[in-house]
């Protein structure tokens, strides 16, 4: 039997992905919504004295421009890069974007702290009737930003801006509770300790960003190959599994290659290992997989070592 070289996108999967375009208008609306209220949270801040919603502000910045920029990565991957030029397209640019996004959020977190320490040493009166209706403002923002993305099965993108919107929904109410406290009780430090709080979970959100985009970029594995070798091993015809790879081109493409030791002895037979390894490879999220499909060899050792990556 002569070697079997096989590549398959399953359920006719394509680069374009369907249901971008629906995710690109959601992001894109509330990349509109959250830019206007970090604006009235940002004129609030500064008018009235409060850091906590200056921090609050800023978070909401930051995911206001994460939202920006998944839109723009998932409008050009819809949009451009098809061709052979660009073997994926130009999906790629999700992981980027979410890797500048948390980049550009850490100076943002030195900044919070160090107001925070400012008020701290220095603390000042807060305008707590603007403030609060301005936080309120914030909280509406985020809870009319969750309505738009809720429903219907969220994208990678949009649960990862849903999960944002509701971190960001707890700092607006951080901020309306530390407002009454400092109201009821004159205690001032209130309002940079809860700054420095909202800055943690700004911090806390960054480092979720850079480890996931990081594990694609670095082309982490993106499931138990163990698991996934037991599965293949599995289908009738399979003698050995080797050189067996994965990684993703952005959180919506895996993409997998592996090399197939088998026993089958007709091309028909061939064709139904290598159908059925597909199907197994689609089972566990792979879109795109190219098997090799070869006899049992022998001398096994020596055909490893010039086919595979096996010392």
């Amino acid at each position: 039997m002569s070697e079997h070289e096989s590549t398959h996108a399953h359920d006719g999967h394509s680069h374009g992905h369907g249901g971008s375009s629906t995710s690109s208008r959601k992001l894109a609306a509330v990349s509109v919504i959250n830019l206007l209220g970090f604006l009235a949270e940002l004129a609030g801040g500064l008018l009235f004295g409060s850091v906590a919603l200056l921090s609050d502000a800023f978070h909401m910045l930051f995911d206001a421009l994460a939202y920006v920029m998944a839109f723009a990565a998932a409008y050009v991957a819809d949009h451009y890069g098809d061709g052979d030029e660009w073997s994926y397209g130009l999906h790629r640019l999700e992981p980027f974007a979410a890797f500048l996004n948390g980049v550009l959020l850490l100076p943002m977190v030195g900044f919070i702290l160090w107001e925070s320490y400012q008020r701290f040493l220095n603390p000042i009166e807060i305008g707590t009737g603007p403030t609060l209706a301005i936080a309120f403002g914030g909280l509406l923002v985020n809870v009319g930003s969750v309505y738009v993305l809720q429903g219907g099965n969220m994208s990678l993108n949009e649960r990862g801006a849903f999960y944002h919107l509701l971190g960001d929904a707890g700092g607006s109410i951080a901020v309306i509770v530390s407002t009454v406290v400092i109201e009821v009780t004159g205690i001032r430090i209130v309002d940079p300790v809860t700054a420095a709080l909202i800055a943690v979970v700004v911090t806390w959100s960054a480092l979720k960003v850079l480890r996931g985009s990081g594990a694609i970029f670095f082309h982490r594995t993106p499931f138990d190959t163990d698991e996934i070798r037991t599965h293949l091993l599995g289908v009738e015809g399979v003698e050995t599994v080797d050189d067996l790879h994965a990684w993703q081109i952005c959180s919506q493409i895996t993409v997998a290659t592996t090399h197939i030791e088998t026993a089958v002895d007709t091309m028909a037979e061939a064709e139904d290992v290598t159908r059925r390894i597909h199907e197994k490879l689609a089972h566990h999220g792979v879109d795109h997989a190219t098997v090799e499909l070869c006899p049992s060899y022998g001398d096994r050792d020596t055909h490893l070592n010039d086919h595979t990556h096996r010392p």
